[in-house]
């Protein structure tokens, strides 16, 4: 293979990622499909992400944090985003997928934002089914130099869009659930063995 077309691949990739940013998992390497565990940047404060039946009920799931932080839950997986680039970017709207064959649930397992919890005065992350409304999309936003986060920017008219950061929540039995919050979860992603993903049930 002729080296120039390498050195134009290579350019193109630098000038691709330095203009949307992309997303890096643990080793440092760029984020493209395939799977990922969610897991917080913080020691002590719980593991990754998992799914759990809402109020007390199997069904439906809300998504929520392992209490141990020894267990990293189960992976997600990222796609479609709207920029035309391989990798996963940083600050586009996507769509994020807790990576399991089946469910007790028999439903997607999409993110997305709920509708507001009058009780506890909250919007919480819940799994559902892949639309394109605005309550599917999310962002991963860099937050220091090892650190992500995820934002929900709905548009809100002529007003633009507002960013709400993706939090954590403790309810009154000690579930920590994802929910929309002033202080956000900061996260890194490790990258998942495929062969554990196919095990994976609920």
């Amino acid at each position: 293979m002729n080296p120039t077309f390498y050195f134009v691949l290579a350019s193109t990739l630098v000038l691709v990622t330095n203009t949307y940013g992309a997303v890096l998992d643990t080793d440092g390497d760029i984020i493209f499909r395939g799977s990922y565990y969610v897991l917080p940047v913080v020691r002590g404060r719980g593991g990754g992400l998992t799914l759990l039946g809402r109020g007390g009920e199997l069904c439906p799931y809300d998504i929520v944090q392992e209490s141990s932080e020894l267990d990293e839950g189960i992976p997600v997986k990222f796609s479609n985003w709207r920029p035309r680039v391989a990798f996963v970017p940083e600050s586009q709207d996507l769509n994020i997928k807790t990576d399991v064959e089946a469910t007790i649930c028999f439903r997607s397992t999409y993110w997305r934002v709920g509708e507001f919890d009058e009780e506890r005065q909250q919007y919480f992350v819940v799994a559902g089914l892949q639309d394109d409304s605005p309550n599917s999309f999310f962002q991963i936003e860099k937050s220091g130099d090892d650190a992500y986060k995820f934002v929900f920017c709905p548009r809100t008219g002529d007003s633009g869009r507002q960013c709400r950061n993706v939090g954590i929540f403790v309810d009154e039995i000690g579930v920590r659930r994802l929910a929309l919050r002033s202080e956000p979860f900061l996260v890194m992603f490790k990258k998942a063995n495929v062969t554990e993903i196919s095990s994976e049930t609920m």
